[in-house]
């Protein structure tokens, strides 16, 4: 499955496949503000704000998952659920650090919740590398929220 960019007629659908996932993943290990303060049009604002950064993988209208990157960090990766196990993670992870190598990154990152070990076992099995727990600031409607994450990084190749 070939990634390509999100067009304008799919962010409502892929607000609600990163909203779901996002729940998911992160309700349970994260502290309940944040998870009040991220809502569906929370998920769709941020899209669209970000529509040029973010690539799709799944039919014209119906995305099955995204990769977001954002300078050196490979910002966002979710999939719906019923497309994991696919191919559709994998495609999207690669087209990711391709895009990272193509801007000169030399050694990328992403931020992993703490206890999310699903995203840390897929995220080891591409070749990432946990360096350890560290803060990370996420953006809220209300002001930055600084959480600690576990944070991997991958040297990537041109």
């Amino acid at each position: 499955m070939e990634p390509r960019q999100l067009r304008a007629g799919e962010i409502d659908a892929l607000g609600q496949v990163w909203h779901d996932a996002w729940r998911e993943a992160h309700a349970h290990l994260l502290p309940e503000k944040l998870i009040r303060l991220r809502t569906l049009e929370s998920f769709r604002a941020r899209l669209r704000a970000n529509r040029e950064a973010v690539r799709v993988a799944g039919p014209v209208g119906s995305p099955l998952g995204f990769c977001w990157v954002r300078g050196d960090e490979l910002f966002q990766l979710f999939v719906h659920r019923e497309a994991r196990g696919t191919g559709v993670a994998q495609a999207l992870m690669a087209d990711g650090e391709a895009r990272l190598a193509e801007a000169g990154v030399v050694t990328a990152w992403l931020a992993c919740a703490i206890g999310n070990h699903r995203a840390a076992r897929f995220y080891e099995k591409c070749g990432w590398a946990m360096v350890g727990v560290h803060p990370n600031v996420a953006e809220t409607p209300e002001g930055p929220m600084t959480l600690e994450v576990w944070r991997y990084e991958k040297r990537l190749r041109r």
